[in-house]
């Protein structure tokens, strides 16, 4: 879907994506974007994707290095992919993607393996990033040889799962508790490793690092797009797969994003990882459900409230965005940011928490309160700051940011918004959607007593 088309959804409809998202989903994009960063920050700080040549354009540039794979620019699923030494072998004017090979890769058992994580993003601006602990590994069904001679072997090279399927030597693992056959879950794969001495509690660290800086290559195309053609905060959001590879040194290395993870299970281990995953991710996503009427009953609370996501700002808040965005130095903003929250800052708030209440085992990784180190790769936007100063002095007492939140609600301090919603319903829910005690989705009407951030809206209030 084409970024401008995201201006035709309704306020009340919601889609798996976001405006732009292919700059990290086209691994042409998302190398000229590493590109980027590499050049303002350096191969210590972005130096996890392996070098990338663009073809034919780069085809000069290519002809000095003959240790590479190449595929197109936007496939997936393993389709167009083949490890080359020869020019010979090189399409000249095919449109498609050469990657260095990483030829020393960490092995299990001697053969290869990645690894999937699922990473949703709920915003771009604020943006928040949340890892699933649980994921796949998954095997080369050949052992791994790097002789030249066996470059042509797909089943030795590849760990794509739509690949290996077809060898006569893949072994399905029906078991996801056991380490066995050629895909495992994430966590066995980290417990096994565990065993062998590997300290995975700083790979996972190295895994988050990954992740995040992988979102924020893009973020500067991304968000523009999301503000430029996004008409509400509740539209979008998305789940990418991204695809790891571990060198014999543990680094790891991206191999690319998918923007359209395959959430098929065709087996009880695929079930057990993207089951709880799905059912969390759609809590996450805040879904607004209608609310049913009875026939002799006109009013009701709303199933979904425009003033909540809106993106219409005040004068007084565009006053104090473009004020704390100027700021140079952290220490300007992240203490006095909070001091005077806004109808706008406190609706973000909301959201936030919200989310974070409803995130099961998805774990956020940013903002956290020392992800700020992260900020000196983007350009400074108001809302990530603001969230680096909430995650600052509330991180460790969540408890806290929710009283104060629900205190200035009840003073309407969330009332206070832009010309762009003048006629809303009396009620709002800042989220309609959260799961039960059992982990089960409840509809609106069962959760509205207990929510944490339930408030009230007058009518017709706002400011300009």
């Amino acid at each position: 879907m084409k970024s401008p088309m995201f201006k035709t959804l309704k306020e009340t409809q919601k889609l798996n994506h976001f405006p732009g998202t292919f700059q990290l989903g086209r691994k042409d994009r998302l190398w000229r974007n590493f590109q980027k960063m590499i050049s303002k920050h350096g191969l210590k700080e972005f130096g996890f994707l392996p070098h990338t040549y663009v073809l034919p354009q780069e085809l000069k540039l290519l002809k000095q290095n003959w240790d590479f794979k190449n595929s197109s620019s936007s496939s997936a699923r393993g389709v167009g992919i083949k490890v080359i030494n020869k020019w010979s072998q090189l399409p000249k004017k095919t449109s498609l993607v050469c990657q260095r090979y990483v030829h020393n890769p960490y092995l299990i058992n001697g053969s290869k393996f990645d690894l999937r994580l699922y990473v949703l993003v709920t915003s771009f601006h604020p943006l928040r990033i949340y890892l699933y602990p649980e994921g796949l590994a998954r095997f080369a069904s050949a052992k791994y040889s790097d002789d030249v001679k066996d470059l042509k072997d797909r089943y030795m090279h590849l760990t794509n799962y739509s690949i290996n399927k077809l060898s006569s030597q893949y072994t399905a693992n029906e078991d996801a508790n056991a380490c066995q056959g050629h895909k495992w879950t994430l966590s066995k794969l980290m417990e096994y490793m565990k065993n062998e001495g590997v300290d995975t509690r700083g790979l996972w660290k190295n895994l988050q690092q990954l992740v995040i800086k992988t979102i924020i290559s893009s973020e500067a195309l991304v968000t523009p797009l999301c503000e430029e053609n996004m008409n509400n905060y509740y539209n979008c959001y998305e789940l990418f797969g991204i695809d790891v590879l571990l060198d014999e040194h543990l680094k790891p290395w991206l191999l690319e994003v998918n923007i359209s993870p395959s959430l098929h299970s065709a087996s009880p281990l695929d079930a057990h990882v993207k089951g709880p995953l799905v059912q969390t991710l759609f809590n996450m996503a805040q879904f607004h459900f209608p609310v049913k009427l009875e026939q002799n009953i006109k009013t009701a609370p709303p199933g979904f409230q425009p003033r909540l996501y809106t993106r219409a700002l005040t004068k007084k808040e565009r006053v104090k965005h473009t004020r704390f965005v100027l700021f140079e130095e952290r220490e300007d903003y992240v203490y006095d940011v909070l001091k005077e929250l806004t109808g706008d800052d406190v609706r973000q708030l909301i959201r936030a928490e919200d989310e974070f209440i409803a995130k099961g085992q998805f774990e956020r990784i940013f903002p956290t309160n020392h992800t700020y180190k992260y900020l000196q790769f983007m350009e400074p936007r108001y809302y990530n700051r603001l969230f680096d100063a909430w995650e600052t002095k509330y991180s460790s007492r969540r408890e806290d940011g929710i009283s104060l939140l629900q205190t200035m609600c009840s003073q309407k301090v969330h009332c206070k918004v832009g010309a762009l919603h003048k006629n809303c319903p009396s009620t709002i829910l800042a989220s309609n959607m959260q799961p039960s005690s059992k982990g089960q989705t409840r509809p609106p009407e069962e959760i509205a007593e207990q929510n944490t951030l339930a408030f009230n809206l007058p009518n017709n209030e706002e400011e300009s």
